[in-house]
């Protein structure tokens, strides 16, 4: 069982990384190049669009939901609200080019239509609940309390003042959104000060990219990801599954086990396809087999782990719960056509 385990883990973990580290260059060019005004801007309002443009891109990127973490969680801290950065959340991992063409392939075009037109469902549903809670970001004052705002002089972010890190130079205060752009400051403070974001060409706001999504980011998250994976293994390793299937999962019981499988376990949107097949062959009922390919890439140990540190308990219920009922609706929904 030990000698599974770790086999089980390893296997994980080769699939993962080329995802997770995607992510975590996504995350550090957000970070370095995108402006914080235009994340606010088309990522930040109440209404659809920004929920809709969080869906849509998060169908396009190629990247698992262990990948879309990072990236989301730059988002985040750019200044994107909840809505759109849960539903970007659901709709990265949920489906892919690859996984919508081993879909044909291997479950007929009624299963690929049905889950690509889901997924953007799920992603704008996910994103108008996310609008609607109640949620202060870490970090962040209301806009009502903000009262003194500084820019960053690294990355042009909005900083509060109050509680942003302070570094006095030339007789002058700056202010930071984090520790890793303030130790960027020091390091050059004279070319920061006087030439401004104007005067850093692209090799250095590229290492600076890099430093962010692949040290920043690891120390934020990494020890989530990996403990999350360690749980995946270990479930895959302990719990036999095929031997029930034929038995047990036609009916109603199908459902309950994609949505419980799929929720702890991690299984990419192309891997999850040829699994589903599998099961629905041996007699899974396809409504099951089709929550199983809609929970199964967007949850993980890993997303609950970093969703809990990042947003905290009462927004990981919420997410876990509205993901849960519409993957059960558009199951049944799916069994009926």
């Amino acid at each position: 069982m030990i000698a599974q385990f770790f086999i089980t883990f390893k296997d994980y973990l080769v699939e993962v990384l080329p995802f997770l580290a995607i992510g975590f260059f996504l995350s550090g060019l957000i970070y370095e190049f995108v402006p914080t005004e235009w994340v606010e801007r088309h990522l930040g309002g109440r209404g659809i669009k920004p929920i809709l443009y969080s869906t849509l891109v998060g169908t396009i990127l190629p990247i698992c939901c262990f990948g879309s973490l990072p990236v989301a969680v730059s988002l985040h801290q750019k200044g994107a609200r909840l809505g759109p950065v849960l539903a970007f959340l659901v709709a990265t991992p949920a489906t892919s080019v690859s996984a919508l063409l081993v879909c044909y392939a291997l479950l007929g075009i009624k299963f690929t239509v049905f889950i690509f037109f889901a997924v953007i469902l799920m992603g704008l549903v996910m994103g108008a609940v996310g609008n609607l809670i109640t949620f202060e970001p870490r970090g962040r004052m209301s806009p009502l309390q903000r009262t003194e705002i500084a820019i960053d002089p690294v990355c042009g972010m909005s900083v509060d003042m109050e509680r942003g890190l302070k570094t006095e130079y030339e007789g002058k205060s700056y202010y930071f959104c984090s520790p890793h752009c303030q130790a960027a400051f020091k390091k050059e403070a004279d070319r920061y000060a006087i030439e401004g974001e104007a005067a850093r060409n692209i090799k250095r706001r590229l290492a600076s990219a890099l430093r962010f999504g692949f040290v920043d980011m690891i120390k934020e998250i990494g020890p989530e990801l990996l403990l999350g994976l360690v749980l995946a293994a270990l479930v895959a390793a302990v719990a036999p599954i095929g031997k029930f299937v034929g038995s047990y999962l036609s009916g109603g019981l199908g459902y309950l086990f994609s949505l419980v499988f799929g929720l702890i376990m991690y299984i990419c949107s192309t891997a999850s396809v040829p699994l589903v097949h599998a099961f629905v062959s041996q007699g899974m009922n396809i409504g099951a087999g089709m929550v199983l390919l809609l929970v199964g890439p967007i949850t993980s140990w890993g997303t609950i782990l970093v969703l809990r540190k990042e947003f905290g308990a009462r927004i990981l219920l919420i997410y876990l719960g509205v993901i849960s009922i519409m993957v059960l609706t558009l199951g049944w929904c799916f069994s009926m056509i």
